[in-house]
């Protein structure tokens, strides 16, 4: 009796079954917006920023679409593997209702102890033929979940394939856009001169932010909204994780005042606030860099990307984009896979940013909120 109860528990236990399932046609249907988004870039009257929100919202969909579908299918095995553990409790199980039939019930037993103990077996009865009954309901809720998830995954594969080719698209239309844009104002001229010494002359990213201000020529007086007075409250340039807050050591026994953010390969990098482009370009060990300066005395360092927009001197909107980071464009099956979701090329990219106020670096985490899916 002990094990018929415990394997009726077993047998029954609820499933969380809808969110997974929920997750992966959410995204999908974020893809599809994404889509509409792209068209209409088209036609848009600033397509640069139209460009943006169409790249960004693939971006979503499509991180949306790792895990919807990495939880889908962790579920669908989960469900196979307890199936397949349960095969003689099934088994057992249906050959119990089957031999009850639709219409047993107390009085259809007769047992050798005469009519006490037919009454016993009959309370009996009673109480364990529901149970069979939701038993058996568990079971073929679970086969339907297991089958409606692997219908599903079938089913994104399209959108997800599609997606993939639009944001490619869109992240090329989006560079070219860049390339051509001529309406952005400009604080001052570059001196190409000056930055080559400038930088031949650098050894740390502090010697290089001191002189940024002799590679100028002709700088003209345009105020921006403060960005001092929305410290805590601009949006981080890029989604992804913190590897490394400001001041820890890296492997290689270097502490920096920076963060370390890893970012899925090409992921789009926004200026959080309304900024001049100081430097575009190479410099020391950081790779490609842009420095921003929203305000007099503030400057935002993004290091790490493989492409970069705009010119130095120019004066960006907020969420203007700055940059794409490298790494190869994103696979079908790299998404679908629900293994090693968080390693290897899922986030295998790294952007570091700094905040400087004056000479000083401060700690960016202090300046931006976590909107852009920032964990750690």
């Amino acid at each position: 009796m002990r094990h018929l109860v415990l394997l009726l528990c077993l047998l029954v236990a609820p499933a969380s079954a809808q969110t997974p399932a929920q997750a992966a046609l959410g995204a999908m249907a974020q893809l599809e917006e994404a889509t509409v988004k792209l068209d209409a870039a088209e036609s848009a009257r600033d397509r640069v920023r139209a460009l943006t929100e169409a790249v960004q919202a693939f971006e979503a969909g499509l991180a949306a679409m790792r895990d919807g579908l990495r939880a889908a299918s962790i579920r669908e095995t989960e469900l196979r593997r307890a199936l397949d553990a349960r095969d003689a409790e099934v088994t057992r199980l249906l050959a119990g209702l089957s031999a009850l039939g639709s219409s047993a019930g107390p009085q259809s037993f007769v047992h050798p102890d005469g009519p006490i103990g037919a009454a016993r077996a009959g309370v009996l009865m009673a109480s364990v033929t529901p149970a069979l009954s939701n038993a058996a309901a568990g079971l073929r809720a679970d086969l339907e979940e297991a089958t409606a998830l692997r219908q599903l995954q079938q089913d994104a594969a399209n959108t997800l394939q599609t997606g993939l080719a639009n944001i490619q698209t869109a992240r090329t239309a989006l560079s070219q856009a860049m390339a051509e844009r001529t309406d952005l104002p400009r604080k001052f001229t570059e001196d190409p001169v000056r930055t080559a010494l400038l930088i031949a002359a650098t050894e740390t990213l502090d010697g290089f932010a001191a002189g940024l201000s002799q590679i100028s020529e002709t700088e003209a007086d345009l105020s921006l909204p403060s960005a001092r007075n929305r410290k805590g409250a601009l949006s981080l340039p890029v989604s992804g994780e913190v590897l490394r807050r400001a001041g820890e050591t890296d492997a290689a026994g270097v502490t920096r005042p920076g963060v370390l953010i890893a970012t899925r390969p090409r992921a789009l990098v926004t200026t959080p606030a309304a900024a001049t482009i100081r430097y575009r370009g190479p410099l020391l060990d950081y790779g490609l860099v842009t420095i921003l300066e929203p305000e007099p005395d503030v400057l935002f360092v993004f290091a790490g990307l493989e492409t970069v927009f705009g010119e130095t001197g120019q004066v960006l909107p907020e969420g203007s984009p700055v940059g794409l980071m490298g790494g190869p464009e994103g696979q079908n099956g790299d998404i679908q896979s629900p293994s090693g979701e968080r390693a290897g090329e899922a986030l295998s990219e790294t952007l570091y940013i700094e905040v400087r106020l004056g000479d000083t670096p401060e700690d960016p985490l202090g300046w931006f909120t976590e909107d852009k899916g920032m964990t750690e």
